[in-house]
């Protein structure tokens, strides 16, 4: 394909549904609260791209998978010179592109979209901020709270570092093509803990607390005395009553820390 092209054929393959609306596209951007250093995730046709680059305040770095996508993007873009990286988000390291501290911002594909999530977790103490647009359903499952129905493993994982808000929801009219699902633009701000801890302040491993959360959604119908019995058997440990009765969606990030340190 020449770089002199006008367009990228979405594909498939890569679940490619690029915003063609231009208002959203900018109130995506204006979401965007903190300047710096800021890594945009997939950038398409660069419809955010556009936005991002007139911001003084911002200092715009972009990865792409999409061969066809880089073509485009350098034809049309050219001021991101060397600032556009032609990778897998999964896999880049992400220490390499920054120093210190920076925020990530886009459309992400929705087929991967958990696995991003998960990739940000890794880089929690250097992410402050995510604004992204996501399949509506996810979106509403990590901004949901203790109680609901769509309450679950990203919600916990998530809200343990990070103040979720729900801002908007986006037709499938506004994207080429259009998905068969309604979107939504989430942000994410990570907020004050720096570690786990339990109630005598001592430091709780990542890696338990995420086996906890996990063993228990995966069985979400049972009550956590039964969820919980491999862990259980393998730590020999009691599931004190307070939790015994009660599923994984009525507890709380704090009960789940809690209940990591029983563990």
């Amino acid at each position: 394909m020449s770089c002199n092209s006008s367009y990228v054929r979405p594909k498939k393959a890569l679940g490619q549904h690029f915003l063609t609306d231009q208002r959203i596209a900018q109130s995506i951007v204006d979401a965007f609260r903190d300047g710096g250093d800021v890594l945009e995730v997939g950038p398409g046709m660069g419809v955010l791209t556009q936005y991002l680059l007139e911001r003084e305040d911002v200092s715009l770095k972009a990865v792409e998978v999409d061969e066809e996508s880089v073509k485009y993007l350098i034809s049309h873009f050219p001021e991101l010179g060397k600032n556009l990286y032609e990778a897998d988000f999964l896999k880049l390291p992400l220490e390499k592109l920054f120093e210190g501290d920076f925020g990530i911002i886009g459309n992400f594909p929705y087929n991967i979209s958990s696995q991003i999530f998960f990739r940000i977790l890794d880089y929690r103490s250097n992410v402050g901020q995510v604004v992204c647009m996501i399949q509506k359903e996810v979106a509403e499952r990590i901004a949901a709270g203790p109680g609901s129905k769509t309450y679950g493993i990203l919600s916990v994982l998530l809200q343990a570092w990070y103040d979720i808000e729900y801002l908007f929801t986006v037709s499938e009219g506004a994207f080429l093509p259009p998905p068969k699902v309604k979107s939504a633009v989430i942000r994410l701000s990570r907020n004050e803990r720096k570690e786990l801890k339990d109630a005598n302040g001592s430091v709780i491993s990542d890696e338990k607390f995420k086996n906890v959360v996990k063993t228990a959604f995966n069985q979400r119908r049972k009550t956590l005395r039964n969820s919980l019995k491999p862990l259980l058997l393998s730590s020999g440990s009691t599931l004190p009553d307070s939790f015994a009765s009660r599923r994984p969606e009525q507890l709380t990030v704090e009960d789940f820390i809690e209940l990591t340190s029983v563990l």
